[in-house]
């Protein structure tokens, strides 16, 4: 189905919109997941890293790294025919942080990506929704050449609550990043029934 359109005379579907932040530390991989995956031609914020940077961002592990989101990264796919997902990738660094509230605003969850090289850099992203109470799932970013370490370690490290879905994901792989996303959405629903339950009972 083509929105606005019906198939065969059958009433056209109003699609379920959600928002979906996508967060994480510098170069973890947030710009790359969104294109990995939205069905428009992502919308990025993205300019050269300078000079005058380069004391405020610490490109170790990630040298190779030559741009940074900015502002935001935008995408959106389309998961069924009535439940469409908005993306919202968000700058890593500090000094960007301004922008996560606005951001934020209405977001269903959010994936929270991580690489092994630079656990510490996810920390900040983990903590702005722990303390919104915005649902979020882990997504460790495997990135090649990085150490692998087992699953509950890394939540270990990361301090995560045992709620807090955590898993292994392919940023640049479509399927891998669908699966993180279906993931968030699950993970948001349980969560706010959850509290529907405590509210009510």
């Amino acid at each position: 189905m083509i929105f606005g359109r019906s198939e065969r005379g059958k009433p056209p579907v109003e699609p379920v919109t959600l928002k979906i932040l996508v967060a994480g530390g510098f170069g973890v991989g947030k710009t790359t997941l969104v294109g990995a995956v939205s069905e428009i031609r992502p919308l990025r914020t993205e300019e050269l890293l300078t000079e005058a940077g380069r004391p405020v961002d610490d490109t170790s592990g990630v040298e190779g790294k030559n741009t940074t989101t900015v502002a935001m990264d935008f995408g959106r796919i389309t998961l069924r025919e009535d439940l469409v997902l908005y993306l919202f990738g968000t700058p890593g660094q500090e000094r960007f942080w301004f922008m996560w509230d606005e951001l934020s605003e209405g977001a269903l969850g959010a994936v929270v990506l991580a690489d092994t090289r630079r656990l510490e850099d996810c920390f900040a992203a983990v903590d702005y929704f722990e303390r919104r109470s915005i649902p979020f799932l882990v997504g460790v970013n495997c990135f090649e050449g990085a150490p692998r370490y087992p699953i509950e370690d890394v939540r270990q490290a990361l301090d995560l609550d045992e709620g807090v879905p955590l898993l292994m994901c392919d940023a640049r792989d479509r399927e891998s990043v669908k699966e993180a996303l279906i993931g968030v959405v699950q993970h948001a629903m349980a969560y706010a029934a959850d509290r529907r339950e405590a509210v009510s009972g």
